[in-house]
Protein backbone atom coordinates (compact mmCIF):
# COMPACT_ATOMS: atom_id res chain seq x y z
CA UNK A 1 0.00 0.00 0.00
CA UNK A 2 1.60 3.19 -1.21
CA UNK A 3 0.77 6.07 1.39
CA UNK A 4 0.62 8.24 -1.66
CA UNK A 5 -2.17 6.36 -3.44
CA UNK A 6 -4.18 7.59 -0.65
CA UNK A 7 -4.11 11.22 -0.63
CA UNK A 8 -5.77 13.65 -3.37
CA UNK A 9 -3.04 16.11 -2.67
CA UNK A 10 0.33 15.42 -0.65
CA UNK A 11 2.23 17.96 1.74
CA UNK A 12 2.08 21.74 2.21
CA UNK A 13 0.52 21.45 -1.57
CA UNK A 14 -2.57 20.17 -0.14
CA UNK A 15 -2.95 23.40 1.74
CA UNK A 16 -5.91 26.01 1.35
CA UNK A 17 -4.88 28.73 -1.15
CA UNK A 18 -3.56 32.01 0.17
CA UNK A 19 -6.09 33.93 -1.36
CA UNK A 20 -8.66 32.10 -0.17
CA UNK A 21 -7.53 31.98 3.41
CA UNK A 22 -7.31 35.59 3.39
CA UNK A 23 -10.81 35.74 2.68
CA UNK A 24 -11.88 33.63 5.34
CA UNK A 25 -10.03 35.54 7.92
CA UNK A 26 -10.82 38.94 6.79
CA UNK A 27 -12.29 40.60 9.35
CA UNK A 28 -11.59 37.55 12.00
CA UNK A 29 -10.06 39.13 14.94
CA UNK A 30 -9.29 37.18 18.12
CA UNK A 31 -10.29 39.00 21.40
CA UNK A 32 -8.53 41.46 22.57
CA UNK A 33 -5.73 39.69 25.07
CA UNK A 34 -3.05 42.30 26.78
CA UNK A 35 -0.75 39.57 26.12
CA UNK A 36 -0.63 38.12 22.99
CA UNK A 37 1.59 39.37 20.88
CA UNK A 38 1.44 37.64 17.53
CA UNK A 39 -2.01 36.64 16.37
CA UNK A 40 -3.70 37.01 13.20
CA UNK A 41 -3.60 40.80 12.82
CA UNK A 42 -1.36 40.35 11.12
CA UNK A 43 -0.98 36.36 10.81
CA UNK A 44 2.29 34.84 11.46
CA UNK A 45 3.94 31.85 11.46
CA UNK A 46 3.08 30.87 14.95
CA UNK A 47 1.43 32.07 17.45
CA UNK A 48 3.11 34.44 20.42
CA UNK A 49 1.80 35.16 24.12
CA UNK A 50 3.88 36.70 26.61
CA UNK A 51 4.19 34.66 29.94
CA UNK A 52 6.69 37.47 31.55
CA UNK A 53 9.03 40.50 31.25
CA UNK A 54 11.33 38.14 29.26
CA UNK A 55 9.48 35.26 28.02
CA UNK A 56 6.67 34.13 25.57
CA UNK A 57 5.05 31.01 24.00
CA UNK A 58 5.47 29.95 20.64
CA UNK A 59 2.30 27.73 20.03
CA UNK A 60 1.80 26.07 15.85
CA UNK A 61 -0.18 23.25 14.48
CA UNK A 62 0.65 21.71 11.04
CA UNK A 63 -0.60 18.71 9.58
CA UNK A 64 -1.27 17.40 5.98
CA UNK A 65 -1.93 14.34 3.38
CA UNK A 66 1.75 11.75 2.74
CA UNK A 67 3.91 13.39 0.12
CA UNK A 68 6.12 10.43 0.35
CA UNK A 69 5.69 6.63 0.44
CA UNK A 70 7.73 5.52 2.94
CA UNK A 71 6.14 6.14 6.54
CA UNK A 72 9.04 7.31 8.34
CA UNK A 73 10.25 9.63 5.99
CA UNK A 74 6.49 10.68 6.24
CA UNK A 75 6.78 11.32 9.91
CA UNK A 76 9.70 12.80 10.14
CA UNK A 77 8.83 15.33 7.12
CA UNK A 78 5.37 16.26 9.16
CA UNK A 79 7.16 17.31 12.36
CA UNK A 80 10.07 19.12 10.60
CA UNK A 81 7.15 21.35 8.78
CA UNK A 82 5.47 22.13 12.21
CA UNK A 83 8.60 22.29 14.42
CA UNK A 84 9.97 24.72 11.51
CA UNK A 85 7.44 27.51 12.79
CA UNK A 86 8.99 27.75 16.20
CA UNK A 87 12.15 28.26 14.54
CA UNK A 88 10.65 30.69 12.36
CA UNK A 89 9.52 32.79 15.24
CA UNK A 90 12.89 32.76 17.07
CA UNK A 91 12.06 30.38 19.26
CA UNK A 92 12.69 26.81 20.61
CA UNK A 93 10.60 23.90 20.61
CA UNK A 94 9.56 22.14 24.05
CA UNK A 95 6.17 20.19 23.94
CA UNK A 96 4.51 18.23 20.41
CA UNK A 97 1.61 16.52 20.63
CA UNK A 98 0.41 14.39 17.49
CA UNK A 99 -2.11 15.25 15.62
CA UNK A 100 -3.46 12.24 12.99
CA UNK A 101 -5.78 10.75 10.75
CA UNK A 102 -5.42 7.15 8.84
CA UNK A 103 -7.48 4.66 7.58
CA UNK A 104 -8.31 1.50 9.82
CA UNK A 105 -7.05 -0.79 7.39
CA UNK A 106 -3.89 1.22 7.64
CA UNK A 107 -1.63 -1.84 8.95
CA UNK A 108 -0.32 -0.79 12.47
CA UNK A 109 3.77 -1.28 11.85
CA UNK A 110 3.30 1.57 9.19
CA UNK A 111 1.31 4.06 11.77
CA UNK A 112 3.91 3.22 14.29
CA UNK A 113 6.84 3.82 11.39
CA UNK A 114 5.27 7.55 11.20
CA UNK A 115 4.89 8.18 14.93
CA UNK A 116 8.62 7.22 15.35
CA UNK A 117 9.44 9.14 12.52
CA UNK A 118 8.13 12.32 13.91
CA UNK A 119 9.25 11.13 17.70
CA UNK A 120 13.04 11.50 16.02
CA UNK A 121 12.42 14.76 14.82
CA UNK A 122 10.72 16.26 17.86
CA UNK A 123 13.56 15.05 19.90
CA UNK A 124 16.43 16.53 17.39
CA UNK A 125 14.58 19.32 17.86
CA UNK A 126 15.15 19.76 21.47
CA UNK A 127 11.26 19.21 22.31
CA UNK A 128 8.90 15.94 23.78
CA UNK A 129 6.32 14.43 22.09
CA UNK A 130 3.59 13.68 24.97
CA UNK A 131 0.72 12.87 23.09
CA UNK A 132 -2.14 13.75 20.90
CA UNK A 133 -4.85 12.53 18.89
CA UNK A 134 -5.89 10.32 16.36
CA UNK A 135 -9.23 9.52 14.11
CA UNK A 136 -10.36 7.48 11.31
CA UNK A 137 -10.17 9.12 8.13
CA UNK A 138 -10.11 7.59 4.27
CA UNK A 139 -6.81 9.86 3.71
CA UNK A 140 -4.28 9.65 5.82
CA UNK A 141 -2.88 12.94 7.68
CA UNK A 142 -0.38 13.49 9.86
CA UNK A 143 1.38 16.74 12.06
CA UNK A 144 1.83 18.13 15.12
CA UNK A 145 0.93 20.93 17.55
CA UNK A 146 4.12 22.42 19.80
CA UNK A 147 4.45 24.81 22.01
CA UNK A 148 7.74 26.29 22.36
CA UNK A 149 9.09 29.43 24.17
CA UNK A 150 11.44 32.60 22.73
CA UNK A 151 12.90 35.80 24.39
CA UNK A 152 10.65 38.91 24.12
CA UNK A 153 13.54 40.58 22.25
CA UNK A 154 14.14 37.54 20.29
CA UNK A 155 10.77 37.21 18.49
CA UNK A 156 11.18 37.20 14.32
CA UNK A 157 8.03 38.50 12.61
CA UNK A 158 7.32 38.57 8.98
CA UNK A 159 6.75 42.20 9.00
CA UNK A 160 9.90 43.81 9.78
CA UNK A 161 11.61 44.00 6.49
CA UNK A 162 13.37 47.31 5.62
CA UNK A 163 14.71 48.54 2.64
CA UNK A 164 18.05 47.86 1.97
CA UNK A 165 17.90 44.72 3.26
CA UNK A 166 19.69 41.72 1.88
CA UNK A 167 17.86 38.54 1.59
CA UNK A 168 18.81 35.06 2.06
CA UNK A 169 17.06 31.34 1.86
CA UNK A 170 18.70 28.67 3.81
CA UNK A 171 17.30 25.67 1.61
CA UNK A 172 17.03 25.53 -2.11
CA UNK A 173 13.84 25.71 -3.71
CA UNK A 174 11.72 22.75 -6.22
CA UNK A 175 10.48 20.42 -3.50
CA UNK A 176 7.30 20.14 -5.66
CA UNK A 177 8.66 20.23 -8.85
CA UNK A 178 11.07 17.31 -7.81
CA UNK A 179 8.73 14.70 -6.33
CA UNK A 180 6.21 15.18 -9.68
CA UNK A 181 9.43 14.44 -11.44
CA UNK A 182 10.40 11.67 -10.12
CA UNK A 183 7.09 9.79 -10.37
CA UNK A 184 7.36 10.57 -14.21
CA UNK A 185 11.15 9.52 -13.76
CA UNK A 186 12.91 12.55 -15.02
CA UNK A 187 14.46 13.23 -11.14
CA UNK A 188 15.45 11.61 -7.95
CA UNK A 189 13.41 12.17 -4.91
CA UNK A 190 16.38 11.47 -2.60
CA UNK A 191 18.06 14.60 -1.79
CA UNK A 192 14.35 16.59 -1.60
CA UNK A 193 13.51 14.57 0.48
CA UNK A 194 16.73 14.97 3.02
CA UNK A 195 16.31 18.63 2.85
CA UNK A 196 12.45 18.19 3.76
CA UNK A 197 13.86 16.15 6.86
CA UNK A 198 16.30 18.94 7.65
CA UNK A 199 15.02 20.75 10.69
CA UNK A 200 15.80 24.46 10.73
CA UNK A 201 16.97 24.45 14.00
CA UNK A 202 21.09 24.52 12.93
CA UNK A 203 19.95 27.50 10.48
CA UNK A 204 18.01 29.50 13.45
CA UNK A 205 20.32 28.90 15.89
CA UNK A 206 23.19 30.61 13.62
CA UNK A 207 20.74 33.80 12.93
CA UNK A 208 20.13 34.49 16.04
CA UNK A 209 23.56 36.52 16.67
CA UNK A 210 22.52 38.83 13.88
CA UNK A 211 19.17 39.72 15.21
CA UNK A 212 17.35 39.68 11.57
CA UNK A 213 14.48 42.15 10.60
CA UNK A 214 12.03 39.65 9.42
CA UNK A 215 12.08 35.94 9.10
CA UNK A 216 9.31 33.33 7.85
CA UNK A 217 9.82 29.59 6.58
CA UNK A 218 9.14 28.97 2.47
CA UNK A 219 6.37 26.03 2.85
CA UNK A 220 2.93 26.00 0.97
CA UNK A 221 2.89 28.84 -0.50
CA UNK A 222 5.78 28.69 -2.20
CA UNK A 223 8.94 31.25 -2.67
CA UNK A 224 7.05 34.35 -4.04
CA UNK A 225 4.09 33.67 -1.84
CA UNK A 226 5.91 34.06 1.26
CA UNK A 227 7.80 37.25 0.01
CA UNK A 228 4.65 38.97 -0.65
CA UNK A 229 3.19 38.00 2.56
CA UNK A 230 6.86 40.02 4.13
CA UNK A 231 6.89 42.95 1.45
CA UNK A 232 3.07 43.67 2.27
CA UNK A 233 3.07 43.27 6.19
CA UNK A 234 6.29 45.23 6.06
CA UNK A 235 5.65 47.75 3.87
CA UNK A 236 8.34 47.10 1.26
CA UNK A 237 9.23 45.98 -2.18
CA UNK A 238 10.87 42.84 -2.41
CA UNK A 239 13.63 42.11 -5.60
CA UNK A 240 14.18 38.47 -6.23
CA UNK A 241 17.05 37.69 -8.57
CA UNK A 242 15.69 34.71 -10.79
CA UNK A 243 19.73 33.85 -11.59
CA UNK A 244 20.13 33.42 -7.71
CA UNK A 245 17.09 30.93 -6.97
CA UNK A 246 18.93 28.33 -5.82
CA UNK A 247 16.90 24.87 -7.20
CA UNK A 248 17.33 21.37 -5.75
CA UNK A 249 18.66 18.14 -8.41
CA UNK A 250 16.41 17.56 -11.06
CA UNK A 251 14.09 20.74 -10.49
CA UNK A 252 14.24 23.20 -12.91
CA UNK A 253 14.57 19.55 -15.82
CA UNK A 254 11.37 18.90 -14.40
CA UNK A 255 9.66 22.16 -14.46
CA UNK A 256 10.37 22.35 -18.55
CA UNK A 257 8.94 18.78 -18.47
CA UNK A 258 5.74 20.78 -17.60
CA UNK A 259 5.55 19.06 -13.92
CA UNK A 260 3.36 21.15 -11.99
CA UNK A 261 0.95 21.48 -8.98
CA UNK A 262 -2.63 22.91 -8.10
CA UNK A 263 -0.47 24.67 -5.39
CA UNK A 264 1.82 26.19 -7.92
CA UNK A 265 -1.39 27.12 -9.76
CA UNK A 266 -3.05 28.71 -6.29
CA UNK A 267 0.18 30.08 -5.48
CA UNK A 268 0.16 31.99 -9.31
CA UNK A 269 -3.14 33.60 -8.61
CA UNK A 270 -2.03 34.83 -4.87
CA UNK A 271 1.45 35.98 -5.55
CA UNK A 272 1.51 38.09 -8.96
CA UNK A 273 4.92 38.54 -9.78
CA UNK A 274 6.78 41.38 -11.43
CA UNK A 275 8.61 39.29 -13.91
CA UNK A 276 11.47 40.24 -16.35
CA UNK A 277 13.42 38.44 -18.87
CA UNK A 278 13.10 35.37 -16.55
CA UNK A 279 13.07 31.85 -17.87
CA UNK A 280 9.53 30.14 -17.84
CA UNK A 281 11.59 27.39 -15.25
CA UNK A 282 12.62 29.70 -12.96
CA UNK A 283 9.06 31.23 -12.73
CA UNK A 284 7.50 28.01 -11.73
CA UNK A 285 10.76 27.49 -9.18
CA UNK A 286 9.73 31.14 -7.40
CA UNK A 287 6.16 29.69 -7.37
CA UNK A 288 6.45 26.18 -6.64
CA UNK A 289 5.04 24.86 -2.84
CA UNK A 290 7.81 23.69 -0.56
CA UNK A 291 7.58 21.19 2.13
CA UNK A 292 9.32 22.19 5.52
CA UNK A 293 11.50 24.51 3.17
CA UNK A 294 14.19 27.00 4.89
CA UNK A 295 14.10 30.22 5.93
CA UNK A 296 13.67 33.53 4.23
CA UNK A 297 15.55 35.72 6.20
CA UNK A 298 15.62 39.47 5.78
CA UNK A 299 18.07 41.64 7.68
CA UNK A 300 20.42 44.60 6.94
CA UNK A 301 22.58 44.20 3.87
CA UNK A 302 26.19 45.38 5.47
CA UNK A 303 25.48 42.18 8.30
CA UNK A 304 25.41 39.87 4.92
CA UNK A 305 29.18 39.06 4.23
CA UNK A 306 29.36 38.05 8.34
CA UNK A 307 26.31 35.96 8.16
CA UNK A 308 27.64 33.94 4.88
CA UNK A 309 30.92 33.55 7.17
CA UNK A 310 28.91 32.06 9.81
CA UNK A 311 27.02 29.36 7.99
CA UNK A 312 29.89 28.56 6.25
CA UNK A 313 31.41 28.03 9.36
CA UNK A 314 28.93 25.92 10.54
CA UNK A 315 28.41 23.42 7.35
CA UNK A 316 25.18 24.87 6.47
CA UNK A 317 23.55 26.63 3.10
CA UNK A 318 22.84 29.74 3.02
CA UNK A 319 22.06 31.69 -0.70
CA UNK A 320 21.59 35.20 -0.83
CA UNK A 321 18.39 35.76 -3.45
CA UNK A 322 17.13 39.23 -3.57
CA UNK A 323 16.97 42.68 -1.57
CA UNK A 324 14.25 44.74 -0.45
CA UNK A 325 13.48 48.01 -1.74
CA UNK A 326 11.18 50.83 -1.18
CA UNK A 327 7.64 50.41 -2.81
CA UNK A 328 5.35 47.55 -2.95
CA UNK A 329 5.15 44.11 -4.27
CA UNK A 330 7.65 41.41 -5.44
CA UNK A 331 9.85 41.62 -8.73
CA UNK A 332 11.51 38.26 -10.24
CA UNK A 333 14.09 39.80 -12.68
Amino acid sequence: MKLTDLATAGGCAAKYSASRLEELLRGFVPAEAENLLVGLDPADDAAVYKLDDERALVFTIDFFPPIVDDPDDFGAIAATNALNDVFAMGGAPLLALSVAAFPEELPTEVVRAIFDGADRQVRAAGAILAGGHTIRDAEPKYGLAVVGTVSLGGIWPKAGARAGDALYLTKPLGTALVLGGAKRGLADAAEAVRWMRTLNKDAADVLRAFSPNAVTDVTGFGLAGHAREMATRSGVRIALSAERLPALDGALDAARAGVSTAGTRNNREYAELEVGDVAPELVELAHDPQTAGGLLVSLPREQGLALEAEFARAGLFLARVGAVEAGAGVALS
